[in-house]
């Protein structure tokens, strides 16, 4: 038996459009599993296991591949679902094909951004933006730029005009101790946060990060002068 569709008085375009969203939401929501089994499965590879690593970037973008295959082919076909649904001409659905080709923008934007935030993750560790700590840290978005603005959190740039944030750099919600400090030192944040992350020769070998949130915020500014001095 077919599935019948009350759709009551509402315009046709405003029904597809709906069922646009929906499948949209769909496509994201596979993208998010994919990130958490990439999360899953990228702490267990150990340092140096290159094959491991690739093996997981070729599968990463070969699903990138699908979705995008899958939401262009969606696009594409809206046009002779509505005229086989609604019964509404080529030249009634174009608007509606134009406004799902801007949907489909908006899921591909996304899928970049969160690339984005999977190539910092490469070489800085988990990061987060202001949303994300807001939820789940409980850091209002005031205190957050306040904190930002102090330099009392390390901000990495992504994209033209948004940031993220290292979540190893936050103790209880709040910054760690000493960061300040340090990016009065080291001013550029991509470099600073290279160098907290990194075993340090003046600190024997210990990581500067671990040190501030063990409160050992003194001797890490001290590497942190001798190391932008030379």
């Amino acid at each position: 038996m077919t599935k019948s569709f009350d759709f009551g008085n509402r315009p046709p375009q405003d029904e597809l459009s709906s069922l646009v969203a929906k499948e949209v939401q769909r496509v994201l929501a596979q993208y998010d599993e994919l990130i958490k089994e990439r999360s899953s499965i990228s702490s267990r590879i150990e340092t140096g296991n290159i094959a491991a690593a690739n093996l997981l970037s070729a599968r990463q973008q070969a699903i990138h591949d699908d979705l995008t295959a899958l939401a262009s082919k969606f696009v594409h076909g809206l046009g002779a679902e509505a005229a086989r649904r609604f019964g509404v001409s080529a030249r009634e659905a174009a608007p509606l094909m134009v406004r799902t080709e801007g949907a489909h923008g908006c899921a591909v934007k996304v899928r970049d951004q969160q690339s984005d935030c999977l190539r910092i993750e490469d070489w800085a560790g988990q990061v987060a933006g202001p949303t994300y700590l807001e939820e789940h840290f409980h850091i209002p978005r005031s205190t957050l730029h306040w904190w930002q603005r102090h330099n009392d959190v390390v901000a990495l740039r992504k994209g033209a005009r948004k940031h993220v944030f290292p979540l190893a750099q936050f103790i209880d919600g709040r910054p760690a101790p000493g960061i300040r400090q340090v990016l009065s030192l080291i001013s550029n944040p991509r470099a600073a946060w290279l160098w907290l992350t990194s075993p340090s020769p003046k600190l024997d070998g210990r990581i500067p990060i671990e040190m501030l949130r063990q409160d050992l915020a003194a001797e890490v500014i001290l590497a942190a002068r001798d190391f932008s001095s030379t």
